[in-house]
């Protein structure tokens, strides 16, 4: 009797739930964007899924990793935006120029700052940017084929209590999950180039 009682109390709680309105923001359509050197740009879709609110996109591109002086041969448009309620629009990565190298890929950021809009009367109101950062990896012309085996060629080795992995590849690596010795790395993230 008491676990049928349960049941119904946690059926009427997720139904409670779901009748509560959710607060949706702005959703990149991706998690990083490969620019193909061959192409003249690359392109990322911005979906506002919120049916009432429109929101103010800003975008820009900065090197990597985030204290790099170097200014990012590419432009992004539009910089500046407003994105309506249940609305998309395309973000356009363009380069610029630049003196990249073409054995190999780079990488930047590529920052989306969604900005909620507001009232006059929203004055006791707190409103939250979110800026949305995704690696934006150029990749040359030159390098048509390989980077989804570049894993393959990675090597690990262990140093003390430290792992060290060679990428002699001339793509970056990036990692979900890693074990070693059955134990999950935290973070394994992106495995950078090991070329001169």
């Amino acid at each position: 009797m008491s676990r049928l009682l349960t049941g119904f109390c946690l059926l009427g709680l997720f139904g409670f739930a779901a009748l509560q309105p959710a607060q949706a923001g702005v959703v990149v359509g991706g998690t990083r964007i490969i620019y193909d050197g061959a192409k003249k740009e690359a392109s990322i879709p911005v979906k506002n899924p919120d049916k009432t609110a429109p929101f103010l996109i800003q975008s820009w591109i900065e090197g990597y990793p985030n204290d790099s002086a170097e200014k990012a041969p590419f432009i992004i448009t539009p910089p500046l935006f407003r994105l309506d309620a249940g609305k998309e629009n395309i973000v356009r990565i363009v380069r610029t120029g630049g003196n990249l190298p073409e054995d190999r890929e780079s990488v930047f950021w590529v920052n989306i700052k969604s900005i909620p809009a507001s009232e006059a009367s929203d004055q006791n109101r707190l409103l939250i940017s979110v800026k949305t950062k995704i690696k934006l990896f150029y990749r040359p012309a030159a390098l048509k084929d390989g980077a989804a085996d570049a894993y393959k060629q990675l090597t690990f080795k262990t140093q003390g209590s430290a792992l060290s992995v060679n990428n002699p590849t001339p793509y970056f690596v990036s990692f979900d999950s890693i074990k070693v010795g059955g134990t999950a790395l935290q973070s394994p993230g992106m495995i950078a180039l090991n070329l001169p």
